[in-house]
Parts: structure tokens; C-alpha cells; sequence
């Protein structure tokens, strides 16, 4: 691809949308502020975006805005170039997505009517007939949602094929759905890849608390933002989802189920109770627990204008994927294991180790000591152990990169 200063950003993040051109229509909504961020993010996993805008959209925004964050044009207007065909028309060129973000009532209204008026609009229409998929994010007041005409004419669009996605209610009213579950949405709709359909994952993710007292913890520098990756990447090729989730700071895909727990005891509780419930395809153990715990909390804070020194007796804490194979037998696991500033051998050696401790299919091992790799980082370096040592090496990449090879070694498994 040539040099293009405002593309630069195109796949930084992962690929997962790479060769997919992606119009992103907007209308005259106040969410409007939002389209250049839903753009630049979406460019982040891979994507071509392609702006249009309809009259009052440009009464928001200036088309300027979506030329700088998307590279291309903005279509404000249908010329002699017909610019509705040329994306939209029944071609090999066709986009692969129509996305309205963020959508007016008005504009729902004149889509399941037919109406076709604006640039948005004919966009539309021109999709409908060289069938592209459409995704609408409306944006409006709380009270038109209970508008009995647009209730209905979400029910129509929805039976048409067209995919709704929020609004989000916060503080008793209806907004724009958040940039991340708009683009997750996205790279749902647009996954080729349904290979682990009807298959359960289970994924622990984050760091656990342990208590010192009421305020103090033991903890490590765990974000959680390699297990939501692999959630995504999962949630992504069709598998169904549940996070086991301590107190990290990323956060999880929307459609996929979150239990909240804060200590190792909780996770580990967690974890018997989900693996009972039915059966699980693959436990992912990306969890960064505590592995020490103070023997005995306080109650009350420790003081200290009273105390000078504090002594802490710790107990090791319990190791949740030694006891994955007990409950489940049948469970696929893939057990993570951290070392730092140790050799490659020295890394895969003891990695397999704790594979065969644990009983696990495969480990995933990572040198946190390395830069641009483990806590809190985008991107990771792993090697990935099966039971035999046949090691596969994912060179530093997107912790999104990282979680589709590891998917891809997983999906090759248990299939």
C-alpha cells in the first residue's frame, strides 16, 4: 500500500477487518462528534472506511473532520459520479458493510418507508439491492424509543436483516452505543471465520486482590487485556463466551457474559461453579492470580501513627488450573505461564512443565521482562506449548494478532 499520512493508523491494532471497506453514513444527530473516532478505530483493526454524510449531519460536523479521519472523500452530495454505485452498487468492488452511526429517527423512518432523499438513504437502498449488510446505531432522545411508529419501524428493519446495535442506557438515557461495542459489532458481523460455533470458551482474565487489610492489597500489574482479546477473537469466529473477570482495567466485549470476582478464592469459585453449569469447550487461563496471600487479614485499617514495622505471615493461594481437568475432564485447557528475563529455551522448558503439572493441552508462555511485552502493553510475544513441546512462536505483535494465532492453534484442537 502507498504511503498515505492519515492511513497510517490502518491495521495498528490488529487485522481482523483487513480488505474490508466499510461506509460508515452519518445523519444530523449530536452523536455525530462520535463518527471520527468510530472511524479511526475501526481503521485501527484493518478497516477501509468511506464517509457519507447527509444536510443536517454537516450542521454537526464538517466533512473536513471525516476526510482527515478516514483518508478518503467525504460523500456529501450524489454527483455524475454516482457515488452510491460506485461503493454500494451490485460490483466486485461493492463495500462489505453499511454502517449508520449514528442514526436519527428521521432517518429510520425514511429507510423502512423507503424514502430516498438523502446521500444516507440512497446508500441504502443501492445496499439493499446489491445485498451488503447494513448495521444502524441509532442515537435520539430516551422518550422516541417509545414512539409506537419507531418501535415499529425498528421491528421492520430488523425482520429486512438490518442489525441494531444499542442504544446504551446510562443515567436514565438513551445514547449512542459506546466506539467499542460498535466496532466489536462490527468485527462480529464481517468474521468469515464461524469455525468454533455452538462452542463454549471460558476465560479467566485480570488480576486477583488479596487483602492485607480493608484497603491495602496484594496484586500484581495485570491488565486483562490479553484475555479480552481472546475473547473477542472467540466471540469472533461464532464461540460463546463467558469471562471470569478480576479488577483489571480493560474492558470486556460486550457480548460476551462477565463475572465480576476481586480475590483468588472468588476466581477459583467462579471457575468450579461455570465449569459445572455445562460443558466447556476450552478453559483459557490468561488470569494473573495472586499467588500469595496474607494468612490473616485485619479487619480495620492498620494504623500507621501505631505501628512501625508489619509483619505478614503469607499462604500460597489456590491454583485454579491444577483443578480445571478434576471438574472437567473433557475441557481443553490452555494454561499462561510469565517468567522474566530468562532465555527462550529456559522459557519453554518451564512452561511445559507447568503444562504437564496441570494437565493441560497447551501453555502460553511470555518473558514479561521483555519490552513491548505482558502488563498493561497493546502488544505481546508468546510461545505456544503443546503436550509433545511442539512450540509455535508468535514474534511481538497486537495482543489482538496474538489471541487469533492462539485461537487458530486452539480451533486446529479440538475440532
Amino acid at each position: 500500500m502507498t504511503f498515505h499520512a492519515l492511513k497510517d493508523i490502518i491495521g495498528t491494532k490488529s487485522r481482523v477487518l483487513e480488505k474490508k471497506r466499510i461506509v460508515l453514513c452519518i445523519t444530523g444527530s449530536v452523536a455525530a462528534i462520535r463518527s471520527p473516532e468510530i472511524a479511526r478505530e475501526l481503521m485501527r483493526n484493518g478497516a477501509e472506511v468511506y464517509p457519507v454524510m447527509t444536510e443536517n449531519a454537516q450542521l454537526i460536523i464538517h466533512p473536513y473532520a471525516m476526510e482527515w479521519a478516514t483518508g478518503n472523500s467525504c460523500v456529501t452530495k450524489l454527483t455524475g459520479r454516482v457515488e452510491h454505485v460506485m461503493l454500494a452498487g451490485e460490483h466486485q468492488e461493492k463495500a462489505d458493510l453499511i454502517l449508520i452511526a449514528p442514526s436519527t429517527a428521521n432517518t429510520i423512518g425514511k429507510i423502512a418507508n423507503g424514502i430516498d432523499d438523502t446521500p444516507v438513504t440512497t446508500f441504502v437502498s443501492t445496499a439493499f439491492g446489491a445485498d451488503i449488510p447494513i448495521m444502524l446505531v441509532p442515537a435520539m432522545h430516551a422518550s422516541m424509543y417509545k414512539h409506537p411508529i419507531v418501535l415499529d419501524n425498528i421491528k421492520l428493519l430488523r425482520s429486512l436483516g438490518i442489525d441494531f446495535i444499542g442504544p446504551r442506557v446510562e443515567d436514565g438515557k438513551a445514547k449512542i452505543a459506546d466506539t467499542e461495542e460498535i466496532v466489536d459489532s462490527v468485527i462480529r458481523k464481517l468474521s468469515t471465520r464461524k469455525d468454533l460455533d455452538k462452542q463454549k470458551f471460558i476465560v479467566t482474565a485480570g488480576p486477583t486482590f488479596e487483602y492485607i487489610d480493608p484497603i491495602r492489597i496484594i496484586t500484581n500489574q495485570s491488565s486483562g487485556k490479553m484475555g479480552m482479546a481472546i475473547a473477542e477473537e472467540a466471540l469472533s469466529r461464532g464461540a460463546k463466551v463467558t469471562i471470569i473477570y478480576g479488577p483489571g482495567s480493560a474492558r470486556p466485549p460486550f457480548s460476551a457474559k462477565v463475572i465480576n470476582v476481586k480475590t483468588t478464592k472468588e476466581m477459583f469459585d467462579a471457575v468450579v461453579e461455570e465449569l459445572k453449569k455445562e460443558h466447556c469447550s476450552c478453559f483459557i487461563a490468561t488470569a494473573a492470580c495472586a499467588d500469595w496471600a496474607p494468612e490473616t487479614s485485619y479487619t480495620k485499617k492498620v494504623s500507621t501513627h501505631t505501628t512501625e514495622h508489619l509483619d505478614l505471615r503469607l499462604k500460597s493461594t489456590p491454583k485454579i488450573i491444577d483443578m480445571v481437568k478434576t471438574v472437567s475432564s473433557k475441557t481443553f485447557l490452555v494454561a499462561f505461564k510469565a517468567e522474566h528475563d530468562v532465555s527462550d529455551d529456559s522459557l519453554i522448558n518451564t512452561a511445559h512443565e507447568r503444562l504437564v503439572k496441570a494437565n493441560a493441552d497447551l501453555v502460553v508462555a511470555n518473558d514479561v521482562g521483555r519490552r513491548g511485552v505482558g502488563f498493561k502493553v497493546d502488544t505481546n510475544e508468546v510461545f505456544i506449548v503443546d503436550r509433545e513441546k511442539e512450540t509455535v512462536h508468535v514474534p511481538l505483535a497486537s495482543k489482538r494478532e496474538v489471541a487469533m494465532k492462539l485461537v487458530n492453534v486452539i480451533q486446529k484442537k479440538i475440532m
